[in-house]
């Protein structure tokens, strides 16, 4: 076991929280804004704090902050200033710090890929046509600001190829004392969503050393077990997954179609753990309610 896994979690099985977007919308907020819920989180950060509140009521170990659609590019575009979104993203994590109080629920910063920013669905896409040096400058920014905003650890998360997760590595290697996990979104059975196969990926990843995990989430539930077993192949990390609720984004409208949008059937989420993730939750589609049926299934 991962000597930075076990001094946050311990040996026993970690369940992760939901879709912030799911429960932010379940309290009446509409998320077209290309900001997301980096937009919540600007003009009502309380909100933020109480969806996280309601994840951890529902036995979340650990609640994933706001930040994944938050940097300076993408805030500019929205004729923000680079200044407002490094506020925010230390504003995610105090949200998220506040949800937990008085717990022991783990705070994740999220750091989502580059193709969030375009709201294009490009994060389930990949090869966004930018060098490595790119990448390492737009990651890097972010991450400089994060380091200080007090989290637990870091979620490097919807990772959709490989060329992302080389930069990432390099990004990461500037902060060594901030654990993290790199979670990838996937394609199918075997690959991320650009079409390296899921070993290759983690291999990569698995190059920083303040990587304690890898996993895979916002991708169909089906694909699961068979990644988590092609990832458990190559590295002795543990795994994490947290998939959405199925379906496919659909950009023009901010919707996923074909959602199931209901809870993980309880022998699904047994073949997950059996396959070897040791981190359950869930993404876009999934609420508090999936949670507290994942924790009663003793997810843990």
């Amino acid at each position: 076991m991962n000597p930075l896994w076990l001094d946050l979690f311990g040996e026993g099985p970690v369940v992760l929280d939901g879709g912030l977007s799911t429960q932010l919308e379940a309290h009446g907020h509409r998320l077209l804004d290309p900001l997301w819920t980096g937009r919540v989180l600007l003009e009502d950060p309380a909100a933020i704090t109480r969806a996280h509140a309601d994840f951890v009521a529902s036995g979340a170990d650990v609640v994933i902050s706001a930040s994944y659609q938050v940097s300076r590019r993408g805030f500019e575009s929205a004729g923000l200033t680079p200044g407002s979104a490094d506020a925010a993203l230390i504003s995610s994590i105090e949200a998220a710090r506040r949800a937990t109080e008085g717990t022991s629920a783990r705070v994740a910063a999220s750091v989502g890929p580059y193709g969030a920013i375009l709201h294009d669905g490009s994060e389930y896409r990949g090869r966004y046509g930018l060098s490595h040096d790119e990448l390492v400058e737009f990651h890097g920014e972010r991450l400089a600001v994060l380091a200080t905003g007090g989290a637990d650890l870091l979620a490097v998360e919807t990772i959709p190829d490989v060329d992302e997760a080389r930069a990432m590595v390099e990004v990461l290697a500037d902060h060594p004392g901030i654990p993290a996990w790199m979670s990838f979104s996937a394609a199918d059975e075997a690959h991320t969503c650009a079409g390296q196969e899921i070993e290759e990926a983690v291999a990569v990843a698995t190059l920083a050393p303040s990587v304690m995990a890898v996993g895979i989430n916002c991708s169909d539930p089906r694909h699961v077990a068979p990644l988590v077993m092609r990832m458990r192949s190559v590295t002795d990390l543990p795994v994490v997954v947290y998939p959405n609720a199925g379906g496919a984004w659909n950009p023009d409208d901010g919707s996923w179609d074909d959602s199931i949008r209901g809870p993980f059937a309880p022998a699904l989420v047994e073949v997950w753990q059996q396959s070897g993730a040791l981190g359950i939750g869930g993404c876009c589609g999934t609420d508090a309610d999936v949670i507290r049926a994942l924790a009663d299934q003793r997810v843990r």
